[in-house]
């Protein structure tokens, strides 16, 4: 999972949204710092009893927001989100000794990403084309 320093510099640099099954955000300045949050149709917990670990299907949970606008979360993409948001700019993904290297083509200019974490790498070079874009 990206940082959220990544994902918050992706949103300020005009990456937009549009929410669907299974993504996961954050949501900053709410005293839930750390927590990451799901979109699913239904929510799911697991619940110890004595028999052994139960999976509840639910509604609701107790802590529940109503709801929030999507203007105050952050968005964490996945790999494969990144993957596809990088579009024809990605060249390749490369494994490293200590990590990864991610290459994307912004203009006609070659752009290296290292990073220690596959997404990380795509998410810094999702921003690198993102600022380019802004730029032009």
């Amino acid at each position: 999972m990206i940082s959220f320093d990544l994902a918050q510099q992706l949103r300020e640099t005009g990456l937009r949204w549009t929410p669907s099954e299974g993504d996961r955000f954050v949501l900053p300045d709410r005293d839930l710092d750390g927590r990451v949050f799901t979109i699913s149709e239904m929510v799911v917990e697991v619940r110890r009893s004595p028999v052994g670990d139960l999976i509840a299907f639910n509604g609701t949970t107790e802590w529940a927001l109503d709801a929030i606008e999507q203007a105050e979360t952050v968005w964490l993409p996945r790999e494969a989100q990144l993957r596809e948001l990088l579009g024809g700019s990605l060249l390749s993904l490369a494994r490293l000794d200590d990590g990864w290297r991610c290459t994307v083509r912004i203009g006609g200019e070659l752009v290296e990403v290292e990073e220690a974490e596959a997404d990380e790498a795509y998410g810094r070079a999702l921003l690198a084309v993102l600022r380019a874009t802004s730029r032009a």
